[in-house]
């Protein structure tokens, strides 16, 4: 059975849920499921998770992502980016690099963004971009969100390319908008690649071509790659089967209360768990079929 996280590089005018059918195919149908939804103007990383995997799913969807993102100033399209008509035109100031230099650190660490009205957040049930395309404007509540790292990589006559880190729930589209605001212009993004999502990096993309390709051939990250921000708690065997039987156990060492990645004999991942004072483990996600890793 197929388990592990493959690190997609999605290819541009593709939906990332249609991205992920195509991967489960590909692996005979396994169950399947991505982590943080790229458009399908945009690139780059897109985790999958396959089998035993889609377990870690939601920790993925809580870490930093990276970008690099270009913004066309001089116009606002209706959807933040290409796809859409423009709705809105301003000069493009001359001094366009210097005073978006100037606004940058105002840009660093936590604000307030409005959800754009094309996103997949949902009012009574119905996406908003649902009710965009029907022409339903409704209000959206300013949301909190954190940019730990804006810089300015390459400035053009109507484009600058920035590149960013940012918490779960950014939205890019929204950001290149406002930083044109705050110089006086207005712009929507030409293109948007996701270079990172936290703890992986653009080294270990692999293309959807050379997946479909050869997909036996493709490197999949073990589970437990995906929470090196949890502690390792190690089991002994006879601790290790009854915590696979749903019981709670003793640590071979005593470890901090909280969340941590179990492992038993030969490096065996064995799932997320909770320590309790005692010290005692507690099964919290278990894993099954997976092989020896020790990450």
């Amino acid at each position: 059975m197929t388990n592990g996280i493959l690190l997609l590089d999605k290819p541009q005018g593709l939906t990332s849920q249609a991205a992920v059918q195509r991967v489960r195919h590909a692996f005979g149908r396994v169950k399947g499921g991505h982590t943080g939804s790229l458009d399908p103007l945009a690139t780059g990383m897109l985790p999958v998770c396959l089998g035993e995997a889609t377990k870690v799913a939601g920790y993925l969807l809580e870490g930093d992502k990276e970008y690099l993102f270009t913004a066309r100033f001089g116009g606002r399209t209706s959807t933040g980016d290409l796809e859409g008509p423009i709705v809105e035109e301003a000069a493009i100031p001359g001094d366009l690099e210097q005073r978006l230099r100037g606004i940058l650190p105002a840009f660093t660490g936590p604000l307030q963004q409005i959800p754009p009205m094309y996103s997949a957040l949902k009012r009574d049930g119905q996406p908003l971009y649902k009710l965009a395309r029907q022409g339903i404007e409704v209000v959206r509540e300013p949301r909190t969100v954190r940019i730990l790292e804006l810089e300015i990589r390459h400035t053009g006559a109507t484009e600058v390319q920035f590149h960013v880190r940012c918490s779960k729930g950014t939205y890019i589209r929204t950001l290149a908008e406002d930083l044109a605001r705050a110089v006086g212009s207005c712009a929507h993004l030409s293109a948007l690649r996701r270079t990172s999502v936290v703890p992986f990096n653009t080294g270990d993309m692999q293309t959807l071509e050379a997946v479909l390709a050869a997909p036996g051939q493709a490197r999949l990250v073990s589970p437990d790659a995906a929470l090196p921000h949890l502690p390792r708690t190690e089991l002994g065997a006879e601790s290790a089967r009854r915590l696979q039987q749903g019981q709670a156990v003793i640590p071979q060492s005593e470890g901090a209360p909280g969340l941590a990645r179990a492992y038993g004999p030969g490096g065996l991942f064995l799932g997320v768990v909770e320590i309790e004072p005692g010290p005692l483990v507690k099964p919290v996600r278990l894993f099954n079929n997976l092989g020896a890793d020790s990450t």
